[in-house]
């Protein structure tokens, strides 16, 4: 669509919530031990975006490695219940790591430990986004890790880079910016060739890019190749994604205002075009609900939220968070949207004023049935 605004640089300027990661190379120079002294340099960073008015969400690597140093390993193990020891051994240092200098800059902290399964179950996704919104609104910030100690797989398979990617998603931030220990993306490995060139922007989805992209290290489980990958996912809900080298001075800061450091790499599309094309590639439909004309017509002619008011009936089965597509009065398909409200509570509010839903359920947790941001029209 021409008339749409793709984010660059300028999305880091005004961007007022962001996801920040940092690589476990960085949190505990390259393995040995947390270096308290960087993430206090992080952290100061985070309580001037902070003093900004902009909202930030940490993704912090570095549990593993972090027990493994505190255990006296120096080697990362291949057994997975050793794994898991290091992962519960070094999250307890690496939050108080953090708390303690969170709480110099008068800013509290909150612990979060997620698995990708967190946010690919709908209602387990829906409850993490309700805690998270409600934390940055408290002007906490959220520090968020895999919970390495209880999913195997994720030990094997996970990286913090993706997981950054979907809170991005799942908290609809302007921006996403991975911290590593090089200085973004190069045409070639700076490792093996001196002569490469760092690629300063480019589209999150361009092929090209993507083959450029490399392994990981010994302590981390992502190198380029998963930045990447990260980068497409932030995408899908319109971010864009810095990476940069978090040994660079002030970086974080000096991305916010713009300056041309690592590469950034820019989705295809603005955010709400990106999202309104994620929710109609959602093959899986739970439900229908039928409208009446004057619901049909406020959709079309004004892209309002759907209120409850305009619906007539509801079929299927479906909770809240579902994909349900929504019907005139003939049976046509008008549009699809996430439903706030389960199939059973749907069908006691059908045709009711929104002011009338709390009276019926006993609690209301959003006044419209499906929220303009979460409807596309077919």
């Amino acid at each position: 669509m021409s008339n749409e605004r793709v984010p660059g640089r300028e999305a880091l300027t005004s961007a007022r919530r962001v996801v920040v990661k940092i690589g476990s190379a960085l949190l505990t120079n390259d393995g040995r031990g947390l270096d308290e002294s960087a993430i206090g340099g992080w952290v100061d960073q985070i309580a001037a975006l902070h003093g900004r008015g902009i909202e930030v969400v940490l993704v912090s690597s570095g549990a593993v490695a972090a027990g493994m140093v505190r255990l006296g390993w120096s080697a990362r193990p291949s057994a997975v219940h050793e794994l898991q020891a290091a992962a519960a051994v070094g999250q307890t240092v690496l939050g108080q790591c953090y708390e303690g200098h969170f709480t110099r800059h008068g800013l509290r902290s909150a612990q979060i430990l997620l698995t990708h399964d967190d946010l690919s179950n709908r209602k387990r996704y829906l409850n993490a986004r309700s805690a998270l919104r409600t934390l940055v609104a408290l002007r906490v910030v959220p520090v968020i890790n895999e919970n390495d100690t209880v999913v195997t797989d994720e030990i094997r398979f996970g990286d913090n880079d993706t997981l950054g990617a979907l809170v991005a998603n799942l908290l609809e931030a302007e921006a996403l910016l991975i911290l590593t220990d090089q200085e973004g993306l190069f045409d070639a490995d700076p490792r093996l060739h001196p002569g490469a060139q760092l690629i300063h922007e480019g589209r999150a989805d361009d092929p090209r890019l993507i083959a450029m992209a490399g392994g990981g290290g010994a302590l981390g489980r992502g190198g380029m190749t998963t930045k990447m990958r990260a980068a497409r996912l932030a995408a899908r809900s319109g971010a864009v994604t810095a990476i940069a080298s978090g040994r660079q001075a002030d970086v974080l800061t000096r991305l916010i205002e713009g300056e041309r450091l690592g590469t950034l790499l820019r989705p295809e599309h603005a955010p709400l075009a990106a999202r309104k094309r994620w929710l109609a590639g959602q093959l899986q439909v739970r439900g229908s609900l039928t409208l009446d004309a004057g619901a049909v017509g406020v959709l079309r002619e004004r892209g309002s939220s759907l209120l409850p008011v305009g619906v007539k009936a509801s079929s299927g089965r479906f909770v809240r968070g579902d994909m349900v597509v929504c019907l005139d009065e003939q049976g046509e398909r008008v549009a699809k949207g996430l439903v706030n409200y389960g199939s059973d509570e749907t069908a006691r509010i059908l045709g009711q004023p929104s002011h009338r839903i709390e009276g019926l359920l006993g609690y209301m947790e959003a006044p419209e049935l499906i929220h303009r941001d979460n409807l596309v029209i077919l």
